[in-house]
């Protein structure tokens, strides 16, 4: 039978359509192309090594062995302007604000024709720290008030280039979105005492069911209300609000669990579009015991349609524990 859950920190409910539900394995992507069949060289690529001239000129990056690791750049086609103050506008029913802000690209590996479930730990530690290094510099601009790190892997996902890259947003503003689960995690807090995230991961490692991966300091699992399948939370162990506070050995252990849950995907469902964002507090808020940083991920394995437009709700045909046990037997 149907079940309707709600997922406990941001109150949103979906349906688990049971009656038309999918096997795991039904949810593999397409036949195509691998990462590890394409050059690992493309001579025409902006963030192949050599073709560094064909982007803005660099803000950051790591090396190793005398050449780069990671490199980041200004987004040549930038949502927002890096230049300028923050002014904001009223007049009657039109608001508006200078869109000053930041948007760049991390470009995570020289290679071509890898993806960041390829990359060795030591790589994928070295991506996040360079997320870590221009998520605490951006945040240091007095007119910036969120930052958001994000990938988009696969054209369903919204990807424009092959090679492996993410990018950043800082924003001048805090969107609604993030303001009401600031608001949901506080309510929370007045009313049992403790950090919701913090409450879930407990129940999550209890249960046990949807746990995908865990280590040291991280636990990975499908959201009992996953809006849609294999949507996966990766949440630290430590309370803390913001990515910016994650330690050297925290850092290294959310490469080893990210490393190993997309693999899962990489070879369990046969490399699927997805995306994965860092949500973290906004610039004020990077202390409060109410709210807790994680990294979410989410395949693109179904399309949102009217009902998801009319309602808010998301209609997901896999079973969350089904899902979670399919990924625990892939090997990664």
């Amino acid at each position: 039978m149907p079940e309707i859950r709600q997922n406990i920190a941001t109150k949103e409910w979906v349906i688990i359509a049971t009656e038309r539900s999918k096997r795991p394995h039904d949810f593999k992507a397409p036949e195509r192309e691998r990462a590890e069949k394409r050059a690992a060289f493309v001579p025409g690529c902006p963030f192949c090594p050599g073709n560094e001239g064909m982007t803005p000129d660099e803000t950051f990056r790591i090396e190793r062995g005398g050449a780069w690791s990671v490199r980041v750049t200004p987004n040549k086609f930038a949502a927002l302007n890096r230049e300028g103050e923050r002014v904001r506008r009223i007049h009657g029913v039109e608001r508006s604000m200078s869109g000053v802000g930041v948007h760049e690209v991390i470009v995570e590996t020289p290679l071509h024709n890898k993806t960041i479930a390829l990359l060795s730990g030591g790589e994928i530690s070295d991506v996040l720290a360079a997320y870590r290094q221009r998520y605490e510099s951006i945040l240091a601009d007095p007119r910036i008030e969120l930052v958001i790190i994000f990938k988009n892997h696969g054209e369903a996902a919204g990807t424009s280039l092959e090679h492996p890259h993410s990018q950043l947003i800082a924003l001048p503003i805090v969107p609604s979105q993030v303001r009401h689960r600031l608001q949901d995690a506080l309510i929370f807090s007045d009313d049992y005492g403790e950090c919701v995230y913090c409450r879930m991961l407990r129940e999550e490692r209890k249960d046990g069911r949807r746990v995908v991966a865990e280590n040291e300091h991280f636990c990975a699992f499908i959201l009992y209300a996953a809006a849609s399948p294999f949507h996966i939370w990766v949440l630290p162990k430590r309370h803390a609000a913001s990515f910016g506070a994650a330690s050297d050995a925290e850092l290294k252990n959310l490469a080893d669990i990210l490393g190993r849950v997309l693999r899962k995907l990489y070879f369990g469902l046969d490399d699927p579009d997805f995306n994965y964002v860092i949500r973290s507090a906004p610039n004020g808020l990077r202390n409060a015991t109410y709210f807790h940083w994680y990294l979410s991920i989410v395949p693109r394995l179904g399309k949102a349609a009217g009902f998801e437009l009319g309602s808010g709700m998301f209609i997901n045909p896999s079973v969350p524990e089904e899902s979670a046990d399919f990924l625990r037997g892939v090997k990664s």
